[in-house]
């Protein structure tokens, strides 16, 4: 902790990252190669998957997952342009932007106000014959229940995509987050379970959609995609496939700075999900029969991303005196995620929301809140809170 604050994450580096950082500023070349490359395949190998494919964040490999299926040859993972896409109401913006930039249409569905993640039943329902794509967000590190939404969806020609940028080390049943959509987005910016300054990266095991996405994270060139691809066939002639570009790309590259931090910082992912979990243990253990608020139900195995408290009864008196608590003992606190996000004025303006029965999203939004879980000792703080909240 820093100077008696409180604070929603904190720096998880240590020399190795920073040695490693200086002696490749000596070598001089910084955009992304091998250590990129190194990454990838490490954090590919360790979440069980085929291919990874390193982003210079989340958000863009949310962008770089949609903008795949627009270009794959597989009719089964084909989307078009005016394709219904299913999200839940409560996630992050960059869940949902690039769903809006590809002109896919988006249909919000509420959430579950223990699990935070879908509400099945308004899932289930939400479904119809235009639904071709289901966003599964794995909120603040829960895991969603990927049994049911499979048989949900049983026999439905309709894409499971994960967005688990809160979520990595996750798992359900056996299965770490990551492999159970056809892509999933993950991210490492500074205040997630590893840090690369800003960084995201994607897995999945299908090959085809992979070299789409090598393509279109370098401005659509064939520079990236090895010589035996599912794209195109590369010329021998070097020269010609130096500025070949064959789909409407972007620059989405990480540089080697965020290749090597990673590589570093998920050697240490294991022990910060250990400490990530024995935090929660105490969390759930102190506050799980509150009778003010509740907290977050766990889904088989959640990372625990952070800590989330919802005003059990509609008072906004106890919202403001929770929010006072948390100031008077320097704990920093943020909305949970960006609430409901069917009521920004994004969403309203531009996605066009249509959904109104979106009760739950709308009561987390008013009186909900988070606080930060950290690889460090937290239970001082957790049981400091507790004392403070029991005279509530």
């Amino acid at each position: 902790m820093i100077k008696n604050k409180y604070p929603l994450a904190v720096n998880t580096w240590d020399n190795k990252e920073i040695i490693k950082i200086k002696n490749l500023l000596d070598k001089g070349k910084l955009t992304m190669g091998k250590y990129v490359n190194q990454y990838e395949k490490m954090f590919a190998k360790k979440n069980k998957n085929k291919f990874a494919i390193m982003t210079n964040s989340g958000s863009s490999s949310n962008l770089l997952m949609f903008s795949a299926l627009l270009y794959t040859k597989q009719k089964k993972l084909k989307i078009k342009q005016g394709d219904e896409v299913i999200v839940p109401a409560v996630s992050w913006s960059t869940s949902y932007t690039p769903i809006y930039q590809l002109n896919l249409k988006m249909k919000f569905v509420d959430i579950d106000l223990d699990t935070l993640n879908y509400d099945l039943e308004e899932l289930k329902k939400s479904i119809s014959k235009k639904t071709r794509a289901i966003l599964c967000v794995n909120v603040l590190g829960n895991p969603n229940n990927f049994s049911k939404i499979n048989q949900i969806i049983k026999n439905k020609n309709i894409i499971l995509i994960e967005d688990s940028c809160e979520a990595m080390g996750a798992k359900f049943g056996k299965l770490h987050v990551g492999n159970f959509g056809v892509m999933s987005s993950f991210s490492s910016y500074f205040s997630h379970h590893i840090s690369t300054i800003e960084g995201g990266i994607i897995t999945t095991d299908n090959k085809e959609l992979y070299h789409i996405m090598l393509s279109l994270r370098a401005h659509g060139w064939t520079r990236d995609l090895p010589d035996e691809n599912l794209i195109l066939r590369k010329s021998k002639n070097k020269f010609d496939e130096m500025y070949n570009f064959i789909l409407p790309g972007y620059n989405l590259r990480p540089t080697e700075i965020n290749g090597v931090a990673g590589i570093e910082q998920l050697k240490k992912l294991n022990n910060f999900l250990k400490i990530r979990r024995k935090n929660a243990a105490t969390f759930v253990k102190l506050f799980k029969n509150n009778k003010i608020f509740k907290i977050q139900k766990e889904v088989e195995k959640s990372s625990w991303f952070a800590f989330s408290f919802i005003i059990k009864k509609r008072s906004y008196k106890k919202f403001k005196e929770l929010i006072r608590i948390l100031e008077t003992l320097k704990i920093e606190y943020r909305p949970i995620i960006s609430g409901n996000f069917a009521d920004k004025h994004v969403s309203k303006k531009y996605f066009k929301v249509k959904n109104k029965n979106l009760k739950n999203a709308k009561y987390l939004d008013k009186f909900g809140i988070m606080i930060g879980n950290n690889p460090i000792d937290m239970s001082h703080i957790l049981k400091k809170l507790n004392n403070k909240l029991s005279y509530f």
